[in-house]
């Protein structure tokens, strides 16, 4: 096993892409709540990234997310690959690096429109979602339709994954135990259960588009916005996912200063899990 300082160079590309993912969070539930106050609906990524490019700052925003997105591809790709936060290599551990990638590629996504919206003032996507692109490409391929199944069944597996992980508060072993990460526990927690929902959502569209091979049944946030939004007090759900999501990015933020590397880092530092036991 590679000792702790071999991977030290991991660590500022983790905390980039965490504070990166922290930014797209924000900039996704702080646009959707703005928008629902004000009679409006919510927004997915794609519009939100084009409300950014309108504003006074926004090309600086897009050029963060995007450096921050790339950060956090390559970190979850590192993660997954050399097991730097030893998960392992049973069943649950390559469930969790496997997810690893997912994540890590559907951010890489996201970094690209920030990218396409910079540099030619378009997310490339049109009238169709990004999501229901790749869908379209991939049903194309050989044996596409399986393809797109089985990533709509890791996607889902990733959300139920953050779903147990907020549920064990298993992401407190991966926390430096402080008065910070101990006192916002409570929206931690909150905040991994969301990001677990959509995840899981995103999933389940993702299956659906191959069960039906119909590719714009495939979607991002934004779908999942509205399929709530068609739900009985859709309203409210809708604006309690987006305090979710306001929690998870408060979550990437703790992390992108908090987290701990265990292959990268001090093994006595002591753990958010130790410090609660």
């Amino acid at each position: 096993m590679a000792s702790n300082g071999d991977f030290d160079w991991a660590v500022p590309v983790m905390r980039l892409g965490y504070a990166g993912r922290a930014l797209v969070y924000l900039a996704v539930a702080g646009v959707s709540l703005q928008s629902l106050f004000s009679g409006g609906s919510a927004e997915g990524t794609s519009s939100v990234f084009k409300t950014l490019e309108t504003s006074t700052w926004g090309t600086v925003v897009l050029f963060v997310i995007f450096m921050g997105m790339v950060c956090y591809a390559a970190w979850r790709l590192i993660d997954a690959a050399w097991d730097l936060e030893c998960y392992g290599s049973d069943g649950e551990g390559i469930v969790a690096r496997l997810g690893m990638c997912i994540t890590g590629a559907i951010h890489l996504g996201l970094g690209i429109g920030a990218a396409l919206l910079i540099f030619t003032g378009s997310s490339g996507s049109g009238e169709q979602s990004t999501f229901s692109k790749a869908a379209e490409a991939v049903l194309s391929w050989p044996a596409g339709r399986w393809i797109l199944g089985i990533a709509g069944v890791l996607t889902i597996g990733a959300g139920l994954y953050y779903g147990k992980k907020a549920y064990e508060r298993a992401y407190r072993k991966h926390l430096r135990g402080n008065e910070v990460t101990r006192n916002w526990d409570v929206l931690l927690r909150i905040g991994v259960a969301a990001q677990g929902f959509v995840v899981a959502m995103i999933g389940f569209f993702i299956l659906y588009a191959a069960w039906t091979y119909s590719p714009d049944q495939a979607g991002g946030m934004g779908e999942v916005f509205s399929w709530l939004s068609g739900q009985a007090y859709g309203q409210i759900l809708v604006i309690a996912l987006c305090i979710g999501l306001l929690c998870f990015a408060l979550f990437c933020a703790v992390n992108a200063v908090y987290r701990i590397v265990p292959r990268a880092s001090d093994p006595d530092i002591e753990t958010l899990a130790a410090k609660f036991s």
